[in-house]
């Protein structure tokens, strides 16, 4: 059986609130694998303990209670072997402002350990599009091309797991999607990828396992398209002959909206179906010109399981 890229079991993290004797769980018994060579989303709003669990998986933060291994190596026992088999890009564009691009390069190689004869800083520099900085200060840098050195050097010793958290927040859309074409090439060469994003059409589009956390547990972990076919949410939108500026009183209990005079309706097809909507919209007297329908997406999903256990 193929070791796992990433193995967390009865993870749980406390900190003490203020100096205080009173402790704050933030982490509560993640259980949690992801397989080699997945893109894998975790997705929770603000508090979560997303950053707490990446903060782990990087060595940053002490554990409370609980086993992790990446790629089979004990982040403790075996923490060295753990290191080099990940990369992390962090939220914070956090640099070293002294240093050009290419040394920063060079000194994260060096970190690592990697002889010179086997950097591949000029490479990273190239394929990260940073050729015409490579020279100059990362305090000279924009910040869509400080978060591209980020990227670099979290890939100068070629880890097997790719961490990135909130990697896209705040660049432009020219930079997001060259980043995700290279993060989509390094994938389907066996690269594994971990992604905490806000922006979740980003998740949707890329991720083929996505797992939820809230308030220190995974709430949900499914493959992508199963997740989107477990919630039981439809849209119909009705485009109608003469518009409307207020909801008929045969459709209220149903979650509707109005956009451009036409009709939107958020219904749960266990309670409804199709036609009874549309029957119910004819009695109101609607006279409809075309339809419409669509699945849910992903932020219908996140709204409801957070909500479920906020």
């Amino acid at each position: 059986m193929t070791t796992p890229a990433i193995s967390i079991k009865g993870l749980r993290k406390t900190y003490k609130e203020g100096g205080k004797s009173q402790e704050k769980l933030a982490l509560k018994g993640i259980d949690l694998e992801i397989p080699r060579g997945s893109f894998f989303g975790l997705l929770g709003p603000n508090g979560a303990g997303k950053s707490t669990l990446i903060n782990i998986l990087a060595g940053l933060t002490l554990k409370s209670e609980g086993e992790v291994a990446i790629c089979g190596h004990d982040i403790v026992r075996d923490s060295r072997a753990a290191r080099m088999s990940i990369g992390v890009v962090p939220q914070e564009l956090v640099l070293d402002t002294f240093f050009t691009v290419r040394e920063a390069l060079e000194i994260t190689a060096g970190y690592y350990g990697i002889p010179k004869s086997q950097r591949r800083t000029q490479e990273i520099i190239d394929v990260m599009g940073l050729g015409d900085k490579a020279d100059i200060g990362s305090r000279r840098l924009s910040g869509g091309m400080r978060r591209r050195l980020l990227v670099g050097k979290a890939l100068v010793h070629r880890p097997q797991v790719l961490i990135l958290d909130e990697p896209t927040a705040g660049v432009d859309v020219e930079l997001r999607t060259q980043l995700w074409d290279y993060v989509r090439k390094i994938n389907a060469e066996g690269t594994t990828i971990l992604l905490t994003t806000h922006y979740l059409e980003e998740a949707e589009e890329l991720c083929d396992e996505i797992a939820i956390i809230n308030h220190g547990e995974i709430i949900k972990r499914d493959r992508k398209d199963a997740l989107m076919r477990g919630v039981d949410s439809k849209e119909l939108r009705l485009v109608l002959e003469s518009p409307i500026d207020m909801v008929p009183v045969q459709l209220a209990h149903y979650q509707c909206r109005i956009e451009n005079g036409c009709l939107i309706i958020k219904y749960q097809p266990s309670e409804a179906s199709f036609q009874q909507i549309i029957n119910q919209a004819g009695q109101a007297g609607l006279n409809i010109v075309d339809l419409s329908t669509s699945e849910v997406d992903l932020e219908d999903i996140f709204r409801e399981l957070t909500r479920k256990v906020a």
